[in-house]
């Protein structure tokens, strides 16, 4: 935003942070009709306001704007002489307030936890010396930062001392600097923000992780639910391949129960034909017992006729002798018969 600092005077730190003016100004403007720097400034100054609404949807304890006026004393109100950061965040405020712009004196003599700026050549200088003085001495904001949207390697911040003031920020091994206040890191990331690619500013948790814009966090969701139907989806298509598998071996195992049972019907009929034969052999056998006996029986008939036929030929022959007998004692020679 633009800057306008009275010629000569330099801003000397407040001793008391309670301090309010007996008769705050009530006549404030809060729109000056300057844009920002360009629309690349617009895009960066927004990204970074959305992506803490949107890491903060549950809390309505805080405050983040930009490209608002911020007011903090009459002396400033009559000569107009600062218009407000980039982007800033005050913690510990009602959040749901709806505010035109930042009035310390309205808001409790609080002043932001953290501030932004986006430079470019013509506010460069003042970002880096006045306005840094100002936010150190009169504000004292804990976290100062500083980048240019159109240098990615411009990216400075401080950390507030109580006893000897700001501090730079050494980044870490992604070139991120840390903010206390928010608990967040700062850095860059490229890619395309409402349709403009370019380096932007923007903000990683404590794990590295992005914070998301909310069309971003929204993709994610979109992103997620996809991949959460595609997981069901493929636990179904493994339920079902796995219910397919399941019937095949039921199928199988009906197959091969059937042919048990065939088998044992098989074994059954074998064992019926076996017995048939078995039975049919023991018929057989019974009948030729019966025959043996039958042989039996006619050939005893047979000896017993036999038998009978020799006594009575025994008994004739016994008979002619003593017929004979009694002829040779009748005198009846039989020779000369």
């Amino acid at each position: 935003m633009s800057v306008e600092l009275t010629a000569g005077t330099s801003p000397e730190p407040v001793v008391d942070k309670q301090w309010e003016p007996p008769m705050p100004p009530a006549d404030l403007i809060f729109d000056d009709g300057e844009p920002l720097e360009s629309n690349r400034h617009r895009i960066a100054m927004n990204a970074l306001i959305r992506s803490v609404q949107q890491a903060w949807a549950d809390r309505n304890d805080f405050f983040t704007g930009g490209n608002m006026f911020l007011y903090y004393s009459s002396d400033q109100v009559r000569n107009q002489d600062f218009r407000g950061p980039d982007f800033f965040v005050v913690l510990n405020v009602d959040g749901t307030k709806q505010r035109q712009g930042w009035v310390v004196w309205a808001e409790g003599g609080r002043y932001p936890d953290v501030i932004v700026e986006l430079m470019s050549p013509s506010t460069a200088r003042t970002d880096t010396g006045i306005k840094k003085d100002i936010y150190e001495q009169v504000f004292r904001t804990p976290d100062y930062f500083v980048f240019d949207p159109f240098k990615p390697n411009s990216l400075q911040g401080w950390h507030l001392d109580l006893a000897s003031g700001y501090q730079p920020l050494m980044p870490n091994e992604r070139g991120w600097l840390w903010c206390e206040r928010l608990g967040f890191w700062l850095g860059t990331w490229e890619g395309t923000i409402d349709r403009e690619t370019a380096v932007w500013l923007r903000f990683y948790d404590r794990e590295g992780n992005l914070v998301l814009l909310p069309d971003e966090a929204a993709q994610q969701v979109a992103q997620q639910a996809q991949e959460r139907a595609e997981q069901e989806r493929q636990q179904t298509e493994q339920e079902r391949q796995r219910a397919e598998q399941e019937r095949q071996r039921a199928e199988q195992e009906r197959q091969r129960a059937e042919q048990e049972r065939q088998r044992a019907e098989q074994e059954h009929q074998r064992a019926e034909q076996e017995r048939q034969r078995a039975q049919q052999a023991e018929e057989q056998a019974q009948q030729a017992q019966q025959l043996v006996e039958q042989e039996r029986q006619r050939a005893e008939q047979e000896s017993q006729r036999a038998q009978q036929a020799e006594e009575q030929a025994q008994q004739a022959q016994q008979r002619a002798e003593r017929l004979a007998a009694q002829l040779r004692a009748m005198g009846v020679n039989l020779d000369n018969l």
